[in-house]
């Protein structure tokens, strides 16, 4: 059962969609409140200070270029540390699996095919299981 889970997991694309989705809408809570906490602020003293910092007003229009920067820098540290925490990792399993350092998944050999059939049609015919100790006849 282990086994098929883990073959799910490193077929194609799924790490990556397991990246976006789950772990990714993790650490950009984490990173949010990173931002909210000490960017946000950190920008509006740089930017002037007190509760307009942060922005600027031109004939009347209110240009909000902190919180603007704020979101952007959330969005570099997120994809940071997807990357090096998550990708890179799996990148580097790939690599190895490719250059035959790490085996691959291993199926199942022909007689335990074989065995699975026999004990298939066994339950189908209304029998039940085979004997376990005596092998398949040849």
């Amino acid at each position: 059962m282990l086994k098929g889970f883990k073959d799910f997991l490193f077929r194609g694309n799924v790490v990556d969609l397991a990246v976006a989705v789950v772990i990714g809408a993790a650490f950009t809570d984490v990173v949010n409140a990173f931002a909210d906490s000490f960017l946000t602020p950190l920008i509006g003293l740089i930017g002037g200070g007190g509760e307009l910092g942060g922005t600027e007003t031109v004939n009347g229009q209110e240009f909000t270029w902190g919180a603007f920067l704020s979101q952007v820098i959330t969005f570099a540290l997120t994809a940071a540390i997807l990357y090096f925490v998550v990708v890179l990792p799996v990148r580097r399993l790939f690599d190895r699996r490719a250059r035959g350092e790490e085996p691959g998944p291993v199926g199942p050999t022909e007689l335990e095919m074989l065995v699975e059939i026999r004990d298939l049609l066994r339950a189908q015919q209304g029998l039940g299981p085979a004997d376990p100790a005596r092998p398949p006849a040849a």
